[in-house]
């Protein structure tokens, strides 16, 4: 019997949209049952969301003070316990919260992980990437085991919503919670923009700004096509934007319908982070950059004069 457990990610009452591609993972390995579970102190706008998502038979919610903020070392004991209920499958989204929380949840359950399933090919058979995204391999986990593994949301789309709410049911865990790690404050980033991980459309800047002030061409032209804001590797180390816009290997893996970058040479740590991108635009002086071979539209040119002129056609 496959019974698959999905972690629900949230924050401010707002569940991630994440959350809904790991629904659409689950979905492919054809499991007799999918729930979702979640943990918070407050937990019933949430769960009405998840409720909503197709493909979700029932949600799970356990509503403790200890939960009022995502701590790994909090949660992990207590997905634990639920997994052990009769679950053969225990998911989550491969995002900074689950790349936390999967590994302690795999620990206390003494298995080991799956991470970043791009593709299912069998109830414990799945494609992942590896070396950068440069191969990508297959791997089967033991059937006689509970699998934890990450999801990989650039590669899954969003289950949609029904009509049709699936039932909730609160649950008491029975776990120890540990004590050695407390919640001291969140720093984030607040912007009008849409969510660089979500956003259907994404203008990313590189090196070839050249600095701080000149980003502010990346950030009115996002806002002319109502776009998220990202930028290379190279471009944060450089102090041109914070950390939170990187996309790439050791950044965010996003899957926009569009994706512009802008004075980004295209390494390939970057490239691993678009590749599932739909349409990729390219603008950058040098014509044997990097970018123009994964790029499905590509103008070779100064920026600083491209860039003006592509914001008042919009």
């Amino acid at each position: 019997m496959s019974k698959i457990l999905i972690i629900a990610e949230h924050l401010n009452g707002q569940l991630n949209s994440a959350t809904a591609r790991c629904v659409a993972c689950a979905q492919a390995i054809k499991p007799d049952s999918v729930d979702v579970l979640v943990l918070a102190d407050a937990t019933d706008a949430i769960a009405a969301q998840a409720a909503a998502l197709d493909g979700v038979g029932k949600v799970l919610t356990v509503t403790r003070a200890e939960n009022a903020h995502a701590l790994a070392a909090i949660l992990a004991p207590q997905i634990a316990a639920i997994a052990k209920g009769g679950y053969s499958h225990v998911l989550v989204a491969s995002t900074t919260f689950g790349k936390d929380l999967a590994p302690r949840v795999a620990a206390l359950l003494g298995v080991g992980q799956v991470s970043d399933i791009m593709a299912v090919t069998g109830a414990h058979t799945f494609t992942r990437p590896m070396y950068a995204g440069n191969a990508i391999v297959t791997v089967e986990a033991p059937a006689d085991a509970i699998l934890v593994g990450t999801v990989r949301p650039a590669s899954w789309p969003a289950a949609g919503t029904g009509a049709a709410a699936a039932p909730v049911e609160a649950v008491k865990v029975d776990a120890i919670i540990p004590t050695h790690t407390r919640f001291v404050g969140l720093q984030q980033a607040s912007s009008e923009r849409p969510d660089l991980q979500s956003a259907a459309k994404v203008v990313s800047g590189g090196r070839g700004l050249g600095s701080k002030e000149n980003f502010d061409l990346i950030y009115r032209l996002a806002d002319k096509l109502h776009a998220a804001t990202g930028a290379s590797r190279a471009a944060v180390d450089a102090g041109y934007c914070p950390s939170d816009m990187q996309v790439g290997q050791t950044g965010k893996i996003i899957a926009p319908e569009l994706y512009i970058a802008i004075g980004i040479s295209g390494a390939i740590q970057h490239l691993t982070g678009i590749k599932d991108a739909g349409t990729i635009v390219a603008i950058n002086k040098d014509a044997e950059a990097p970018i123009f071979e994964v790029a499905d539209i590509g103008l070779v040119g100064d920026l600083f004069k491209l860039v003006p002129e592509l914001e008042a056609a919009v």
